[in-house]
């Protein structure tokens, strides 16, 4: 089965493919790990309406997920997430470098959320200030 393009019929099994977690034996365990992508979604979703971006607890669910599917995660994110939420979704994945450079698509045009990125750095140069404080 090919992937070019992730839909309802191909997105469980390339989840399938691309899921690589040792402490999961049951198919409960993927279900849990799936339930990421709605977490992600739903304080996405929260950020957008009230503007409360808690950032630690999504980049926790983004490390998540990255660790369990690989790059593959990415693609599953950008199908998982409704369009209007890219923006921020797509910040965070750029903060941890799993943005892909190529193939160039339309992801590549949407502009980050200047906000959320200022949060990131923020807590980038907080943990930075501790390890030099040590």
């Amino acid at each position: 089965m090919l992937f070019d393009h992730l839909n309802e019929d191909n997105f469980l099994l390339f989840a399938i493919k691309n899921y690589e977690n040792p402490q999961a034996v049951t198919k409960e365990d993927f279900d849990k790990d799936l339930n990421h992508f709605k977490y992600i979604k739903r304080l996405l979703k929260r950020y957008k309406n009230t503007g409360v971006l808690k950032t630690h607890l999504l980049l926790n669910h983004f490390i998540v997920l990255y660790n369990i599917f690989g790059e593959a995660a990415t693609p599953m994110l950008f199908f998982k997430i409704e369009e209007d939420l890219w923006p921020t979704m797509k910040t965070f994945i750029m903060f941890l470098g799993k943005f892909p450079e190529y193939p160039k698509s339309s992801i590549h045009d949407i502009q980050p959320d200047l906000n959320c990125l200022r949060e990131l750095y923020q807590i980038y140069k907080e943990d930075d200030g501790k390890k030099k404080a040590k």
